[in-house]
């Protein structure tokens, strides 16, 4: 049986590159001006853009040998859509910039292309440009627009004494899963709620809906969960001069995430409290709004400083580029 050659990246060339990325992405109804000229062009009704900007660095945030092509896109979507419904804004375009090894499979950029759209469509967004070189390892860099739709930003300094703190999304899924891999690697068998850790991992599924909804019913704080419960509270207590008491009680600890857990040995409150990338919401309410069923209330707002988890001794853990 001869085997067929798998086109590189390197054999392909820079446009070849990009005729197949834009040839994989249909442009929405936000982008005035897709990709073929030197700059995109996109709308924003409402006069103002949320802006972010995310880098996804092989052997860093993701290993090819654990994650697909199309889970590598899904996630640096995720991870930048997830910023822009944490102010309140409803995303409407990522612009992508790629450095690629010459070497790498044709067929594994595509399905990062491929793994991008499908998480835009979630949200109506679109991907409406960006830039490729050749690098040593694959980098992604996102950046995600959205539009507030009139509301006011919904910033981490809102938080008042009184206030209630809920959240919205998983917790713990992610780092659990990325503790299995990391223990027992690719081949890590579906037993004991692996799997759906393992993928939530690979694939975030951030609350998206849930960001504008908090706006909307008048949430004074917010911030996607990205770094772990605790110390991503710790920034919203910081920037608004307050402190936060969680209720390890309320905290909602899923069946899986309870399930890795015990595979592994591990208190599963600790991948709740201080387990990172599920891109969940945490957003500070004023105590008489009544919120919907994605919101879990599982804190208040005191005064003091810093972040306190009821009966337990301070929580450690939590992710750091730079440790």
């Amino acid at each position: 049986m001869v085997r067929r050659h798998a086109i590189t990246v390197g054999e392909l060339g820079e446009f070849g590159v990009i005729a197949r990325i834009t040839g994989r992405l249909p442009q929405g109804a936000s982008v005035l001006l897709g990709p073929g000229d030197d700059a995109a062009m996109v709308s924003a009704p409402d006069g103002r853009i949320v802006v972010s900007t995310d880098l996804l660095l092989e052997s860093r945030h993701f290993r090819r040998d654990w994650s697909s092509g199309y889970d590598v896109g899904r996630k640096a979507a995720a991870q930048n859509l997830a910023d822009a419904v944490a102010m309140g804004a409803v995303p409407t375009s990522l612009v992508v910039g790629l450095a690629l090894p010459a070497d790498l499979p044709v067929a594994w950029l595509e399905e990062l292309t491929d793994g991008l759209r499908d998480e835009c469509d979630l949200v109506g967004a679109s991907v409406a440009g960006g830039d490729v070189t050749r690098g040593p390892l694959v980098v992604v860099s996102v950046t995600v627009l959205g539009d507030l739709g009139g509301r006011a930003p919904v910033l981490r300094s809102g938080a008042r004494p009184g206030q209630v703190v809920a959240v919205a999304g998983r917790l713990g899924w992610a780092a659990a899963g990325l503790a299995l891999l990391e223990r027992e690697g690719a081949g890590v068998s579906g037993a004991g709620g692996s799997r759906e850790v393992v993928e939530a991992h690979r694939r975030p599924c951030p609350p998206y809906a849930q960001g504008p909804e908090a706006a909307v019913l008048g949430a004074t704080a917010m911030l996607d969960v990205s770094d772990g419960l605790v110390q991503d509270l710790g920034h919203i207590a910081a920037a608004s001069g307050v402190g936060i008491v969680l209720e390890p009680a309320s905290l909602p600890v899923a069946e899986p995430v309870r399930a890795a857990a015990e595979r592994l040995g591990v208190d599963p409150l600790d991948l709740v409290l201080a387990g990172g990338e599920d891109h969940a919401l945490a957003a500070v309410f004023p105590c008489d709004i009544p919120l919907t069923d994605a919101w879990t209330v599982v804190g208040r707002v005191v005064e003091g400083a810093g972040v306190q988890v009821s009966g337990r001794a301070a929580v450690s853990g939590g992710w750091d580029h730079f440790r």
